[in-house]
């Protein structure tokens, strides 16, 4: 028995169907695989340059905040406020790890350090009643001038700066190589957390003392 036409139209548009899916099949294996997560292609397209450069100068953007910094006055006797940005950090003791950091650097404007460079901010925490403890290096003693008045600066220039900039903070305690101290230099009591000084502050210049005349 003969097919009929409309059977022969169907197997002929069936084989049509099946040559197109093999000559098309490596192309649309290609994109199967592209799309697949962590594919390799060989072929696939790469991001154009002006892409990834773009998100990299995004990535190298740093938020930064202006932080109050306090040094020893040089022309009065006190401790004189020095601003600068910092980089920004949503977590309080690395944001305050960084404003130590920044002590130990001394300043930038000619005031007189309160910390020896050599020293190392070894850790920063919190407690939940708004102490933070700062753990210097031994090297916080070792460089402190000689003196009650320039071991006072040093205290409170590292209690003061972290107190002003940040209101959470309401006391601050230094530790030396991860131990409490009695004191850093024998005249400050560094047993208890201490309260922010800003008494501290100088005020006037000093007035110069004439040759042998006394203020």
């Amino acid at each position: 028995m003969k097919p009929s036409r409309a059977n022969v139209l169907t197997a002929a548009g069936l084989l049509a169907l099946l040559a197109a899916v093999t000559l098309t099949a490596p192309r649309w294996s290609g994109l199967l695989m592209r799309s697949l997560p962590g594919a390799e292609d060989e072929g696939a397209a790469t991001p154009a340059p002006e892409a990834v450069a773009g998100s990299e100068d995004a990535a190298a953007v740093e938020r930064q905040i202006n932080v109050k910094l306090f040094f020893q006055a040089t022309d009065r006797r006190g401790l004189a406020m020095e601003e600068r940005p910092v980089a920004f950090s949503s977590e309080l003791p690395r944001q305050l790890h960084s404003v130590v950091e920044e002590l130990v650097k001394g300043s930038q404007g000619g005031l007189g350090a309160t910390l020896a460079p050599e020293t190392r901010v070894l850790h920063v925490f919190v407690s939940a009643r708004g102490v933070a403890y700062v753990d210097l290096s031994k090297e916080a003693t070792a460089g402190l001038p000689g003196g009650s008045e320039a071991e006072l600066l040093t205290v409170y220039s590292v209690v003061n700066s972290l107190a002003a900039n940040f209101p959470a903070i309401k006391r601050v305690q230094i530790l030396i190589e991860d131990r409490p101290v009695a004191t850093l230099g024998g005249h400050v009591d560094l047993t208890r957390p201490l309260r922010p000084d800003m008494t501290l502050l100088a005020s006037a210049p000093l007035t110069p003392v004439p040759p042998g005349g006394t203020h």
